[in-house]
């Protein structure tokens, strides 16, 4: 089992480079099975859960292969319907599948997903619009059985409550759906208008009509096409934060900065000096950090893949932070092993109050999930002494090199087995 040693505490200084878009990443390769033409996809990240949904791909017949830094996959002998539990346990995005191939086939027969265990994140609100395309499913075994008698049919759907997921599903579903689907109430995250850009680039007829609500004309053509997906905007933050926390003074390259515009007026509101340009962001850390009240909410709110992150720098605040989690039930078992390491965190329900003015001390780790991982490591990178983070499987889901890239900017960090 691989670990993490992190030797604090130093001020971090340099340059780091941004990937693509895990986020974005995963609905784009499943909305890749709508088409029988080739695709080429540049940008995406070298992390776990892309690699677990290439072999999903690939378990349902697409052809794949790596040309240098660019993915192609050719799904013109793409056949098979069925998507294991074994390939979809390990991230919720496995879900993603069953729309494209309703789609294209008119049935499928796909595992409940797994992931990280940081709430529900029930996949009824997808069940419940694809109905409205004309699907009938069943829950059989821990696998969701699936068939469009008819094929799917456009229709007007309303999500009962802003889901990412489920957004994404019928976006790509409704594309090749017989007559016109009109979205309400979409999640807009700017993940989901890469997905939109990319559908476009390959012949799907969508567009914004409103804010949060999209047109979709189903089309029976789609063509071949090259594709770079986004950046990834929860590492930049990620990055930004280490910056705070750490009085480091970064440059966060390849991003585009009025995508994070609310993480970057927070952090500014928090004290850290940041000036942007046109794809970089320079950061420099204040030694002073000033307390806040944060409420994670859908975008173009405060990232929920943001709140242990942030709830790190909040530790050593001047005063008291409230942080209250409105996405996920269950997103604060960072908050213990934080606590281990010197803050004073107390949580009610979806609440946790940060007591602020502390100095974090090294200690023995384990990681619970994504996110809380790397905020770990943030805390381990503030610590005199040395600290291990166990359990870095879930980092790796979701970060690339991240030691790599620590390391280049001044933290001395190592992996271990």
């Amino acid at each position: 089992m691989q670990k993490i040693e992190v030797f604090g505490a130093n001020k971090l200084k340099g340059q780091i480079n941004i990937s693509g878009s895990k986020n974005s990443s995963l609905p784009i390769l499943a909305a890749t099975l709508l088409s029988s033409k080739r695709v080429y996809l540049n940008n995406l990240p070298k992390v776990k859960d892309i690699e677990t949904m290439i072999n999903l791909l690939k378990s349902l017949g697409s052809k794949i292969k790596f040309d240098k830094k660019r993915l192609i996959i050719d799904n013109s002998k793409q056949n098979k319907k069925f998507a294991s539990y074994s390939l979809v346990k390990t991230m919720r995005a496995g879900i993603l599948v069953l729309g494209p191939l309703l789609a294209k086939f008119g049935n499928a027969k796909v595992s409940l997903p797994g992931g990280c265990s940081i709430g529900t994140r029930p996949v009824d609100i997808h069940l419940n619009a694809l109905s409205k395309l004309g699907v009938k499913y069943k829950i059989i075994q821990g696998y969701v059985h699936a068939t469009a008698p008819k094929g799917l049919i456009g229709s007007k759907i309303r999500f009962p409550k802003i889901s990412v997921g489920a957004t994404e599903n019928l976006i790509i579903a409704a594309s090749l759906a017989k007559g016109i689907t009109i979205l309400n109430n979409c999640a807009i995250e700017p993940e989901i208008k890469d997905l939109v850009n990319f559908l476009i680039k390959i012949g799907c007829n969508i567009k914004w009509v409103a804010k949060r609500s999209l047109k979709i004309i189903g089309v029976s053509e789609i063509n071949e096409t090259t594709y770079s997906v986004m950046f990834d905007r929860i590492e930049a933050g990620t990055y930004l934060v280490v910056a705070a926390v750490t009085e480091g003074n970064l440059n966060i390259k390849n991003v585009i900065p009025n995508i994070i515009q609310t993480e970057i007026n927070t952090l500014k509101k928090i004290g850290a000096k940041i000036t942007v340009k046109k794809n970089e962001i320079h950061i420099i850390g204040n030694r002073k950090i000033k307390n806040m009240n944060i409420k994670t909410a859908p975008y173009p709110g405060f990232p929920t893949d943001l709140q242990a992150q942030i709830m790190v720098l909040l530790c050593k605040a001047n005063k008291k932070s409230l942080i209250k989690e409105d996405i996920f039930e269950n997103r604060f078992m960072h908050v213990a092993e934080l606590n281990r390491m010197g803050a004073k965190i107390s949580t009610n329900g979806n609440k946790a109050v940060v007591e602020g003015n502390i100095n974090f001390a090294a200690a023995e780790l384990m990681a619970t999930d994504l996110r809380a991982s790397v905020s770990l490591i943030l805390a381990a990178l503030t610590a005199k002494g040395k600290s291990v983070i166990n359990r870095i499987y879930h980092l790796d889901r979701g970060y690339e090199n991240i030691e790599k890239k620590l390391k280049k900017v001044g933290a001395k960090i190592r992996r271990v087995n």
